[in-house]
């Protein structure tokens, strides 16, 4: 296995004392996950501090193995700077389409509520409060509950994690790499990249994503678009840097 390269190890380290502090200092989880921009809780430092939290030693244990294995590779080829451009505009592909979908059930929402004959400021009021079993309930008997549940879960949402930014190195190292064989658990046959990635994909976030009953993975507590934000970005990066590689003014 190619030996850890130095921005790895730096994002390595920043993510493991983010994770021992949070663990220490309970305003920390608040403070650095992302909150819904429109959310009374967020603040703008949260959109690249929300990608060094993690909530649990599973969560950050996966996300800073697929960090050291598949980053340092790709660091080692392109070098620190691109390399950390593409980590960081993946974890804010992740953001980008994440929040765009919670922007969109929020407001269909909130848009419904009104239609219906609330005051747009006195709910903007309520939710600001932040206590979610005192919001009026009477709103489930106005809006369908798939929608009333979607437009509570877009505004009250938590997210945290590197995975938008990795599943972008996996995107990446399937571009680069894509006959590098992979083990996956429980299957005891290396799997190419080109393959392993898009299953892995399908059935984690496509399959179990729809599963969960939410696109946004409210029911499993996953932000599977999140993953597949970061995914998309990814592949977009890499699709541009292959059409233009023989550029003269590209960023080697």
């Amino acid at each position: 296995m190619m030996r850890i390269t130095e921005t790895v190890k730096q994002l390595l380290i920043i993510n493991i004392i983010f994770f021992i502090g949070s663990q220490l200092v309970s305003l920390a989880y608040p403070m650095f996950s992302l909150y819904y921009p429109e959310s009374a809780n967020f603040k703008l430092w949260q959109i690249l501090t929300h990608m060094f939290m993690h909530g649990s030693v599973t969560h950050i244990a996966f996300n800073m193995f697929a960090l050291y294995s598949f980053g340092s590779t790709l660091e080692h080829f392109w070098g620190t700077k691109k390399f950390l451009f593409f980590y960081i505009s993946c974890g804010l592909g992740a953001v980008l389409l994440y929040e765009g979908a919670n922007y969109y059930f929020f407001h269909k929402g909130l848009n419904m509520l009104v239609e219906s004959g609330q005051n747009q400021a006195q709910v903007l009021r309520v939710l600001a409060q932040g206590k979610i079993d005192t919001i009026d309930t009477n709103w489930q008997n106005l809006i369908p509950l798939s929608d009333y549940n979607n437009f509570i879960e877009a505004y009250f949402s938590q997210v945290l994690g590197a995975s938008g930014a990795v599943y972008g190195l996996l995107i990446a190292f399937a571009f680069m790499f894509p006959n590098a064989e992979l083990g996956i658990m429980f299957i005891p046959v290396p799997i190419k990249a080109k393959y392993f990635v898009p299953i892995y994909m399908l059935l984690f976030d496509g399959l179990f994503g729809i599963l969960g009953n939410s696109l946004m993975g409210i029911n499993t507590g996953i932000a599977h678009l999140a993953h597949i934000g970061g995914a998309l970005t990814g592949f977009g990066i890499m699709w541009y840097w292959k059409k233009n590689q023989f550029n003269k003014n590209r960023w080697n």
